[in-house]
């Protein structure tokens, strides 16, 4: 555990510093669940005051990280700590569905405990994407317009990503990809049935400040680090069929990549 004193070069407020400790053992699981927090404890730890320990704590419990315990009238400021953070496989959601059954992504979070759903925001074309996307999906300058689905995904019932996915018009036009409604067994089923099976994808992760509206639809209760996953789906031929532009959580939702030794 790590302690935080006079000599520092970190400039947040010591209230943000108190908090990123405890916030860094929680996920990390140097601290367990159930585990109580006594405040003149962290006073001394941190050799700070108590609004400031306090200012902290209740930055962690909106987080959702931590809760006290009203049954202990002796001891208010004792909190017990709970860890929410959940392992997603993202290479299991490339995979089409099986037949009547949600998409991959919804059926993983189910074997995880977890009740997952997505909420659709918009579908439309757009005429100008954004340039990484043009370059991702290889669109020519002439004709460069694209499908745009976005939605928010939740952990139940509880927003943990919004996703902005793209598809070339080409492949798109006439399908439900540019229907307003959720695509039966997700998109990689639907792009298999119409002859683009996703074959590979290339991730970029990063992390990132969340914008405004990334703020708000995520409902995050601070200036939380989001991570950014920016993924491209390929097919038959290395053909580009679908970018990715996801944004989660970053206390909430953790990725994990499974990779093979190169030959």
């Amino acid at each position: 555990m790590t302690t935080t004193g006079e000599q520092t070069t970190d400039r947040r407020p010591l209230h943000e510093r108190i908090a990123a400790d405890l916030r860094d053992e929680i996920l990390s699981g140097a601290v367990l669940p159930g585990t109580a927090l006594l405040s003149d404890e962290l006073r001394h730890r941190f050799a700070a005051s108590g609004p400031a320990v306090l200012r902290a704590l209740e930055m962690l419990e909106d987080e959702g990280l931590i809760t006290g315990d009203a049954g202990i009238a002796a001891a208010p400021d004792v909190l017990v700590l709970q860890h929410r953070q959940k392992t997603m496989r993202p290479s299991r959601g490339l995979t089409p569905a099986v037949p009547g059954q949600p998409y991959r992504w919804i059926v993983e979070a189910r074997k995880r405990g977890v009740r997952a759903s997505c909420a659709l925001l918009e579908v439309k074309v757009v005429a100008e994407p954004p340039a990484p996307v043009v370059q991702a999906l290889r669109l020519s300058a002439a004709w460069s317009a694209a499908v745009l689905r976005s939605q928010v995904l939740t952990f139940d019932d509880e927003p943990v990503g919004v996703v902005k996915s793209y598809f070339p018009l080409d492949i798109a036009r006439g399908t439900a990809l540019m229907e307003r409604r959720r695509v039966r067994g997700g998109t990689p089923t639907l792009l298999s049935q119409l002859g683009y099976p996703p074959r590979r994808c290339v991730d970029s992760v990063s992390a990132r400040i969340p914008t405004q509206e990334q703020y708000a639809l995520l409902r995050l209760p601070s200036s939380l680090p989001v991570l950014r996953t920016f993924r491209v789906v390929y097919s038959d031929n290395d053909r580009p069929v679908e970018v990715n532009d996801t944004v989660e959580a970053g206390h909430l939702y953790e990725l994990q990549y499974e990779f093979s030794p190169m030959s």
